[in-house]
């Protein structure tokens, strides 16, 4: 299972949506350089103010494009960058993908999956009722969350739209992702 980068985005300030870029560039142990929520610890509002010390899990967040397809079914237009991701793919289930999966992206960039993220009221502020789209329960009374995953920068590089995205699945078995 093989994909692409469709696009990538990053924001220099707390925003909800991130402006499309022609490139960003990961640094290992922090992120998407320039980005806000780049660091070695936590950089997310909610999670800062539980404990600003804990290790930042939420470097990367990539979110697939068939999302957007998706939802267009249900009457919500979005683009690539305008729900928070830094880079967007094609062509891969992120959502299936065990914790502990490597995302070898471009010529150099190396992630590693470490969860789902959680959707919060933000979404509803950007679309009316599009939460409700990206988060659900399912019949078991589970929660479904399809707002993206979250990952750690392993190995830095640049990454641009037009990037392919090869996956690297964990020794042992599945574990699913749970949210970050």
């Amino acid at each position: 299972m093989n994909g692409t980068v469709t696009a990538v985005s990053s924001n220099g300030e707390y925003s909800f949506t991130k402006p499309n870029r022609e490139s960003i560039t990961l640094l290992a142990g922090l992120g998407v350089e320039g980005d806000v929520h780049a660091g070695v610890t936590v950089k997310h509002r909610s999670r800062v103010a539980q404990d600003p010390t804990q290790p930042n899990l939420r470097q990367v967040h990539l979110m697939h494009e068939e999302l957007f397809d998706e939802v267009a079914g249900a009457g919500f237009a979005v683009a690539p960058g305008q729900l928070g991701e830094n880079v967007t793919t094609r062509g891969i289930d992120l959502l299936g993908l065990p914790a502990g999966t490597l995302l070898r992206i471009g010529d150099e960039a190396v992630v590693e999956v470490t969860g789902l993220r959680n959707p919060c009221l933000q979404i509803d502020n950007f679309r009316q009722g599009l939460l409700k789209q990206v988060v659900r329960r399912a019949e078991d009374g589970s929660v479904v969350r399809k707002a993206g995953i979250m990952s750690i920068v392993l190995e830095g590089g640049v990454v641009r739209p037009g990037d392919a995205i090869k996956v690297e699945l964990p020794d042992g078995p599945h574990r699913p992702l749970e949210r970050v």
